[in-house]
């Protein structure tokens, strides 16, 4: 068929491939909010530090995620104290 757009690029068909992109991650985890706007607050506070605690573990050794995680958490801790502390002026 002459009108038809034919695309060829492997990626584009794979539906395996597209569930594992960003926004399908968010959509996923939209799913327990009630309303939309509730869900675009809370995803765009949270897409901050969402990757803190998601390092590529594919990349690494049980032991080295295990190292890595625990000084991450020790790097939230001090952000959120330092965050709960009243400011003196």
């Amino acid at each position: 068929m002459p009108s038809a757009e034919h695309r060829s690029h492997e990626g584009l068909n794979n539906r395996a491939e597209n569930s594992h992109q960003p926004r399908r991650q968010r959509e996923r985890a939209m799913k327990g909010f009630r309303s939309v706007g509730g869900a675009q607050r809370f995803l765009s506070a949270f897409s901050g530090s969402s990757p803190h605690f998601r390092p590529h573990r594919h990349l690494m050794t049980a032991s080295d995620h295990r190292a890595e995680m625990t000084v991450r958490f020790v790097i939230w801790d001090q952000i959120t104290q330092a965050a709960s502390r009243p400011t003196t002026a």
